[in-house]
């Protein structure tokens, strides 16, 4: 069993990310998204990452 980690700031970023991954790789067994956002100074700041599981 294997992990790969994607993080991006766009959502579109991480979706291509992992579309392309998905193509190579066909023995996926989990896929685990997150959303995360902060606050710096005046901005909101998102982090968009997924874990996919696979052999």
């Amino acid at each position: 069993m294997k992990v790969k980690i994607f993080d991006e700031s766009h959502e579109s970023d991480l979706e291509s990310r992992i579309n392309e991954f998905l193509s190579e790789h066909k023995d996926i067994i989990d896929i685990k998204y997150q959303v995360s956002i902060t606050m710096f100074a005046e901005e909101q700041i998102y982090c968009f990452s997924a874990m996919i599981i696979y052999k």
